[in-house]
C-alpha cells in the first residue's frame, strides 16, 4: 500500500485507488495529482491500495478486498491483511474511493444513502447517479468508514482516468481542500438495489437494456444462450452487463429519490467501530 500526503498537519480527507487491481484509472489519476502537486487548504491523504493486485492485473491475488473489510491482521490471505490496514489508514477521514466497471462508461457513486456525508458531496460530482447498495454492503469499506465510492467509466479506459482526475478535483474542492471558487451543483438521483440478476450457464450472454433507464414489465432485458429474461416488473438495471461478473449480471433497482445541493460538513470517525 503507497500513502502520499499533500499539505501539512494529520489528513481528515483521503482519496483510495486501486482496492481492484484490473481498475488502474484512481492510481493514473493520483499519479497526476502527485505530479501537479496542487496547494490544498486541508491536508489530504492519497492511497493506492492494492499495489501486489495492480502489478499484476487482477482483479485481487487471495481474496476481494471490498468484499472482506473489516479484515484481520493475522489472516492467511494477503488482502484481508491489507483490509485491516487500509481501513487503519483511512478510518478517521471523509474518502473518495475510485474505481471502474465493465457496464457503464458514466461515472456514477456508490453509497449507503444514510450516509450524510454522501448526501452532502454528491451534487457536487459529476456523477450519473447515486447507488444505495442496501443489504448488499457487507465487506465493503463503505460499511466501515465514511466513503463515497465513485465507478469512474470503463475498466482500462482512458476516460475513466480522465474522470477521475476531474472526480478528486471536484471531492476536494466540495470539501474545502481546493480552493477554486463555488463548485458546480447538479440534482443527483439515487437508486437503490433491490435483488441480483442470476446468470445461468451458458456459451454467451447478451444484456439488451442500458443501465438506470427504466425496464417495463414484460421486456425482454437479456439473453443466456438461447434463453430470454423478461422483466416479471418494472425496474432500473445498475451494474448490469454481459460479462462483468460471472454469476450474476447486475443486479435490479429502484429509483427512490435524488440528492440537491446541501452544505458540505465532515466529521472525523463516524464509523469508526462498523454497522
Amino acid at each position: 500500500m503507497r500513502v502520499e500526503r499533500l499539505g501539512d498537519g494529520e489528513p481528515e480527507l483521503a482519496v483510495v485507488a486501486a482496492i481492484h487491481g484490473d481498475e488502474p484509472c484512481g492510481m493514473r489519476a493520483i499519479e497526476r495529482l502527485i505530479a501537479e502537486g496542487p496547494a490544498v487548504e486541508r491536508p489530504v491523504k492519497l492511497i493506492v491500495a492494492n499495489e501486489r493486485a495492480l502489478d499484476e492485473g487482477v482483479r485481487y491475488t487471495e481474496a476481494d478486498l471490498n468484499r472482506i473489510f473489516p479484515g484481520a491482521p493475522d489472516a492467511p490471505e494477503y488482502e484481508r491483511r491489507l483490509a485491516t490496514d487500509l481501513l487503519r489508514e483511512v478510518r478517521d477521514c471523509t474518502v473518495l474511493s475510485l474505481h471502474s466497471t465493465q457496464s457503464f462508461d458514466r461515472p456514477f457513486a456508490v453509497i449507503e444513502a444514510d450516509d450524510p456525508i454522501a448526501a452532502a458531496v454528491s451534487p457536487y460530482l459529476s456523477i450519473e447517479a447515486a447507488v444505495d447498495v442496501g443489504g448488499f454492503a457487507e465487506g465493503r469499506l463503505i460499511d466501515y468508514a465514511d466513503v463515497i465510492e465513485i465507478e469512474c467509466g470503463y475498466q482500462g479506459s482512458a476516460a475513466a482516468a480522465e474522470n477521475a482526475y476531474e472526480l478528486i478535483r471536484e471531492f476536494l474542492t466540495a470539501v474545502g481542500a481546493l480552493s477554486g471558487g463555488e463548485p458546480d451543483t447538479r440534482q443527483v438521483p439515487i437508486y437503490r438495489l433491490e435483488r441480483r440478476i442470476p446468470k445461468d450457464p451458458a456459451d454467451d450472454y447478451g444484456v439488451l437494456v442500458e443501465n438506470f433507464e427504466r425496464v417495463a414489465a414484460g421486456t425482454v432485458f437479456a439473453t443466456a444462450g438461447e434463453r430470454e429474461l423478461v422483466a416479471d416488473e418494472p425496474f432500473y438495471p445498475v451494474l448490469l452487463s454481459s460479462h462483468g461478473y460471472q454469476e450474476e449480471f447486475g443486479y435490479a433497482a429502484e429509483r427512490i429519490g435524488a440528492f440537491d445541493r446541501t452544505p458540505v460538513e465532515t466529521e472525523r470517525g463516524s464509523h469508526a467501530s462498523g454497522r
